[in-house]
């Protein structure tokens, strides 16, 4: 299991490559391409919904095929992507790619989640996802490397594309491992055919853990997207300034997960959950400080990305043990789906009510949405007490 393990977190460093990329090279890309700055949305939001489609339909996918082949498959699919953005001269062929990026990325995100949930402990799941923010983290560098020396976007895509064909290539090889490893899960006998939506609208306490989820990634995204207008436009950092601390909060996040490895297991999922939640609300708190100095804020923005470390990676592994093993697929898989929706839908949804209220409301709906995370969680775990 010790070998299987090793290809799992290149399979989650291979998942979280092909994220941050587009972001890093759209500027140039915008430019050659001579197209309005605004039509990254474009792209992107083919590729979240080729995330949530793939998502939606992972259960039956991996119970036809099995989680090994349908990641190695999907890891394929987002190198072939890669390539092909590597290949694009018109825009339209940015969004044509855009498809099997996010099919393939939606595929492969619930298949390994749900496996790692049912065969390893939480620990592990911890790591792994900050894994994921060692793939994210080091595919801008890639791109950049390549932008400072020749300005050639292409070339960034092309060498990610071809990192990504050489990990499926290492997780095709790894097949026979990850049989061994579903053999001694009795989950298999127990499932007899995959879940239809309408089955898994009607089990107890689904509702919760999706809107939970929801909001909670939906705090991530704006997080993600508005900190830096809001220290430049509110906290009057200068915008390099406000760029570089951006990144506290994601950086908050990527340690505590490392760190959370350690103590998860002795926790339990509940516990990481709630002790996330509330280092997040502590952090948020220092955000909204009515205090002239900006240091506040961003200690703040770090703890609070500190606290959100555990709470995604625990939510997953509680899945099999709140729903049952032979529902934890089906279930993984509509949690992607309303993740995306709520990391893809609502950071424009608060650009929109900031455009109306001003950018003041920043740190209030953050608080927003991690309230009504930890209350839908809370009200699971009253209803499920084996998490």
């Amino acid at each position: 299991m010790t070998l299987l393990l090793c290809i799992i977190y290149l399979g989650f460093v291979a998942l979280g490559l092909p994220d941050s990329l587009f972001g890093a090279a759209w500027p140039i890309l915008q430019a050659q391409m001579d197209v309005p700055l605004a039509w990254a949305g474009f792209v992107t939001v083919t590729i979240s919904g080729g995330t949530i489609l793939a998502s939606l339909f992972s259960d039956r996918l991996t119970f036809r095929f099995g989680a090994a082949k349908v990641t190695a498959c999907s890891v394929v699919a987002t190198a072939v992507a890669l390539l092909g953005f590597s290949k694009a001269t018109q825009f339209w062929m940015l969004v044509a790619w855009a498809v099997p990026l996010g099919l393939g990325a939606g595929a492969v995100d619930a298949a390994l989640n749900n496996f790692v949930a049912l065969h390893f402990s939480s620990r592990h799941m911890s790591w792994l996802h900050c894994f994921w923010g060692l793939g994210a983290s080091v595919s801008p560098y890639i791109m950049g490397f390549f932008l400072s020396r020749e300005l050639r976007w292409d070339r960034g895509y092309l060498t990610v594309g071809l990192i990504q064909l050489a990990l499926s290539g290492v997780l095709f090889a790894s097949l026979p491992l990850w049989k061994k490893a579903s053999a001694l899960e009795t989950q298999e006998e127990a499932r007899t055919a995959p879940k239809t939506l309408r089955q898994i609208a009607a089990l107890p306490g689904i509702c919760y853990v999706l809107f939970g989820f929801f909001a909670y990634c939906a705090l991530e995204a704006v997080a993600f997207t508005w900190t830096s207008t809001y220290l430049v436009n509110v906290r009057a950092l200068a915008p390099e300034s406000a760029a570089r601390f951006a990144s506290l909060f994601y950086l908050g996040m990527t340690v505590s997960r490392f760190l959370a490895g350690f103590i998860a297991d002795r926790l339990g999922d509940r516990k990481m959950i709630r002790l996330g939640f509330f280092v997040c609300f502590t952090g948020l708190l220092l955000v909204m400080l009515p205090v002239s100095s900006p240091l506040p804020c961003l200690v703040g923005l770090t703890v609070a990305g500190f606290g959100c470390g555990p709470v995604y990676p625990s939510i997953i592994h509680a899945t099999p043990a709140v729903f049952g093993k032979e529902n934890s697929q089906a279930v993984v898989g509509v949690q992607m789906a309303s993740a995306y929706c709520g990391s893809t839908f609502m950071p424009p949804v608060f650009g929109w009510v900031a455009g109306a209220f001003g950018l003041r409301l920043f740190p209030f709906a953050l608080v927003l949405f991690a309230v009504v995370g930890f209350t839908l969680t809370e009200l699971l775990n009253r209803r499920k007490r084996t998490v």
